[in-house]
């Protein structure tokens, strides 16, 4: 008897280069995690004072998926109590550096889109 081993889902279609870069850093959190990430690598504890207001189930869960993209690598250190670090991978840094326009209309901007949000 042959046991077939199931097939691997079929490569993601998008509908544009914007599609892509959105399933990646889709979220509200993600980019954050990004920005944080681009400084340098962080301990879990300290990427979540970083990002404030994000869950630990939320940030776990978005710390995987950016892993399973390529974007985050993360070291474990096997040491007790655990050490664990993300750092962004090169595909990752490029990502963070391709969101610094964001960053930088934000700030420009931020005062003014303050007034709106509050």
């Amino acid at each position: 008897m042959k046991i077939m081993s199931k097939a691997p889902p079929p490569p993601a279609e998008f509908i544009c280069g914007l599609d892509a870069a959105l399933r990646v850093v889709g979220g509200k959190w993600k980019p954050l995690i990004l920005h944080f990430l681009y400084r340098g690598p962080h301990r879990y504890g300290e990427l979540k004072r970083c990002v404030k207001g994000v869950s630990d189930k939320m940030l776990i869960q978005h710390l995987k998926e950016l892993e399973a993209h390529g974007i985050v690598s993360r070291t474990d250190h096997h040491e007790v109590p655990p050490r664990v670090d993300y750092a962004l991978t090169r595909l990752g840094k490029s990502l963070a550096e391709a969101l610094m326009p964001l960053c930088v209309w934000g700030e420009k901007h931020r005062k003014k889109i303050g007034d709106v949000v509050d």
